[in-house]
């Protein structure tokens, strides 16, 4: 009885061991199925996460991917229709056709799977900051290599990205595994594994091209911060030399103003100082921005002598400037005379630039014998002074001129007493003139050879065959003679018609009824048959034609 008790509890143990181990079992089976089910889900997300992704790393891996199907896919299609001999099927031709396609649009993903992803586009030509112009292009070359860094940092970034992902779905597909025997999960985890491996292989190499280009990248730039930092210090010293050349002339023309007195020099000297000065700023930037100077020798060399060819009067005219300005032959204000082509300028010097003499035409005796105008702006190139006739009416500080006035009386007048009259005329109205030229004229001796001239009013009378010209020459202001001329020959005409023996002789006619009429009383015989026919032609006033 009491085996069979002990029996009985034996068996009921082991029934109830049987009914724990097979609870146990179905808890776990339940508890697999749970984790199965939770990592499917997981995978689903991730899956999900690939889909939607806009990751360009993963585009390029999925490219390579199908180029490697299509490739396959090809290689299987061929040895299929080799079986055939003879009439292949034509859906097996077409669908090779369409996949060679595919393969050809994606045979560059293949040659260089992530060629633009790993590699920094190639630096153009660095450029060499030479001058402060170039500082623009410097930054802007810095700039567009910050530009392709941040690209390789955002394609790094967005590679360590896609393998967070493909790591997370690498451990799913491996924990599944383990609770999953079947040859999906496996094939899941072979493709999964490649990729991995593929995307790591791409992390290195990138992460070397960038270690390289982030040597490179400094390297350039703290080559170009150099150069622009050193051309800013540049441009500030050429600055301080310029502001110093500038002073200086400046200071210079201050001089000038305090020491010299007459202000047709003052300006002629500050043209020249205003030359000087801009040529030296050329040369300082010339120099300072002109690293081989015998290279700008040559050049200059060379197209000097072109141009002086066929800019011969521009050169010419440069030249002229040199002689006016440095010679001294004229000067701003001056009074000049001009003769080109037949055409006569009287005027007053404006303005003497590089290039040309710009005069003002006053109303002059020449404007009312030659020209009939007046008031118009001449400009008269430089190079002229070397090949045509260039008169100076103030050179050397002279303010006056000769002027002469001539008119013609009969035979038969008293010539002593015309002349008389056309002195004592001169002497009034020029007398002042006269004393001034004295004293210009005894400064002037340091400079030419001048005797002892007789600048005092003259007055001449020659036989001309219409009669006695009278011939009376004074001193006056070179820039009013014409005024002054109106002046004395309205005088002289008042004396004369007072004198009752001197007569004008004008153009005239006249019937000579006697042997004493007309030809000076003198006795003297005539031919009674011609007396009729005979006459005496009067003279004609002719004035001087002197060009002021």
């Amino acid at each position: 009885m009491k085996k069979v008790f002990v029996l009985f509890v034996l068996w009921l143990c082991c029934c109830a061991v049987l009914l724990a181990e097979k609870q146990q079992t179905s808890k776990q089976e339940q508890r697999q199925d749970f984790r199965i089910t939770q990592l499917h889900k997981e995978l689903e997300a991730i899956d999900t996460k690939f889909e939607s992704s806009e990751n360009v790393w993963l585009k390029h891996y999925v490219s390579l991917e199908n180029y490697n199907e299509i490739t396959n896919e090809i290689t299987a299609l061929q040895k299929e229709l080799e079986s055939f001999h003879t009439n292949p099927p034509r859906s097996l031709t077409h669908r090779l056709e369409t996949l060679q396609r595919q393969q050809d649009l994606l045979k560059e993903y293949a040659k260089h799977p992530y060629g633009s992803l790993l590699e920094a586009k190639n630096m153009e030509e660095i450029p060499q900051i030479t001058n402060p112009f170039l500082i623009l292009s410097g930054y802007s070359f810095i700039k567009q290599i910050d530009e392709q860094k941040n690209a390789l940092v955002a394609n790094q970034e967005s590679l360590e990205s896609l393998l967070e992902l493909v790591r997370e779905k690498y451990r799913i597909l491996n924990q599944l595994s383990f609770v999953d025997k079947s040859v999906a999960v496996a094939d899941k985890i072979v493709r999964i594994q490649t990729m991995l491996e593929e995307l790591e292989g791409a992390q290195r190499i990138l992460a070397t091209s960038m270690d390289l280009y982030n040597q490179e990248s400094q390297s350039t730039i703290l080559k170009l911060k150099n150069q622009i930092k050193a051309q800013f210090l540049k441009t500030i010293y050429i600055g301080v030399a310029v502001l110093i050349t500038i002073l200086l002339a400046f200071l210079l023309k201050l001089t000038l103003r305090k020491y010299i007195l007459d202000t047709d020099r003052i300006y002629t000297a500050s043209k020249v100082i205003n030359f000087l000065n801009i040529t030296i700023i050329v040369l300082i930037l010339l120099f300072a921005y002109m690293e081989n100077v015998s290279y700008l020798v040559a050049i200059v060399g060379f197209a000097s002598a072109g141009l002086a060819i066929a800019m011969k009067d521009l050169f010419m005219s440069v030249l002229g400037w040199f002689v006016i300005v440095l010679g001294g032959s004229v000067h701003v204000g001056d009074r000049v005379r001009v003769c080109k082509d037949g055409s006569i300028y009287v005027g007053d010097v404006l303005d003497i630039s590089m290039l040309r003499i710009t005069i003002f035409e006053d109303v002059t005796l020449t404007s009312y014998m030659e020209n009939r105008r007046a008031g118009r702006i001449i400009f008269i190139p430089n190079n002229y002074i070397f090949t045509t006739m260039f008169a100076n009416y103030t050179h050397g500080g002279l303010k006056t001129v000769w002027d002469g006035i001539d008119f013609t009386i009969t035979f038969d007048s008293n010539y002593k007493k015309a002349l008389k009259i056309a002195t004592d005329t001169g002497k009034k109205y020029a007398k002042g003139y006269t004393e001034m030229v004295r004293q210009q004229v005894h400064r002037m001796r340091d400079k030419y050879s001048l005797r002892n001239p007789n600048l005092e009013v003259r007055s001449y009378c020659m036989i001309e065959p219409n009669g006695l010209r009278i011939s009376m020459w004074y001193q006056t202001n070179a820039y009013a003679t014409l005024a002054l001329r109106s002046t004395i020959s309205g005088e002289i005409m008042e004396q004369i018609l007072k004198e009752d023996d001197i007569r004008i002789a004008y153009p005239t006619s006249k019937v000579i009824t006697s042997a004493n009429d007309g030809i000076g009383n003198k006795d003297k015989k005539i031919d009674e048959a011609n007396v009729e026919n005979l006459a005496l032609l009067g003279g004609v006033v002719a004035d001087s034609k002197d060009n002021v």
